[in-house]
């Protein structure tokens, strides 16, 4: 029994050394799976840190900040060719062409020496045409002119006689309307001529005034009465169709 006590002893130290190792040895895997849990490999660190410059520098955010479309529609040529149009440019600086205006008898314009009379009236006052349409009054009221009626001879199946009686009165019309207008030429020169030499007074601005009255009156007496002239002359039914030719001209 004696001899079998050491054996006895030494297996129990065996056994207790055993089990006081086991826990150490268990802490020190829980430690290093803590480790590896709280401090993962360098690896997966590169990893992530390489996601996330990528992530910070994706192209795809700078073609959002500064799309090329952008640029293009902000420098499009057409905008460019909206803005600027050649035909614009163009119609400013194409060459104005001066209208020239001819009286009612086709005749060139004559240039008027005086201030106050334009170029169509001055060349009607010397060529003897009626600018004012002095003779409205009496057309309206079927006294004919005199001249539109001669325009009309053939189509009013005009007579010698009357053909002949017409024609004096336009004749002596027209005489007359040179004449007045001669007169009235020149009491607007007589008036402009006062006036910027400063040669008046009330009595002269009276006199030349009444005058241009006198002259006016006078032409458009003339007109008037070579209308009435002209309506004695004429049947009722040549009037009418008179009428009815210059509505269709």
């Amino acid at each position: 029994m004696l001899k079998h006590l050491p054996i006895f002893v030494l297996t129990i130290f065996f056994f207790t050394a055993a089990n006081a190792q086991t826990p150490a040895d268990s802490v020190v895997k829980r430690s290093s799976v803590d480790s590896l849990v709280k401090h993962p490999a360098a690896d997966s660190l590169v990893k992530h840190s390489l996601i996330d410059s990528v992530a910070k520098r994706l192209p795809v955010d700078t073609l959002a900040k500064h799309p090329p479309v952008d640029s293009l529609v902000k420098h499009s040529p057409v905008d460019s060719v909206v803005k600027h149009p050649s035909v614009d440019s163009a119609a400013r600086y194409s060459p104005v062409k001066k209208v020239v205006k001819h009286p009612p008898g086709g005749d060139a314009v004559e240039h008027s020496p005086i201030k106050t009379l334009s170029d169509l009236r001055y060349t009607a006052y010397i060529k003897g045409r009626d600018q004012d349409d002095m003779a409205l009054v009496a057309e309206l009221n079927h006294y004919p002119h005199p001249e539109k009626v001669l325009l009309f001879k053939k189509e009013l199946s005009l007579s010698p006689i009357q053909v002949a009686k017409i024609n004096t009165i336009a004749a002596e019309l027209h005489r007359k309307k040179v004449e007045m207008g001669g007169f009235i030429i020149h009491n607007e020169k007589m008036l402009d001529s006062l006036f910027h030499t400063r040669l008046l007074d009330n009595g002269v601005i009276i006199f030349y005034a009444n005058r241009s009255g006198l002259y006016y009156g006078e032409l458009r007496n003339a007109i008037l009465q070579a209308c009435y002239s002209t309506e004695k002359i004429l049947t009722n039914a040549q009037i009418k169709k008179l009428e009815a030719l210059q509505k269709e001209n």
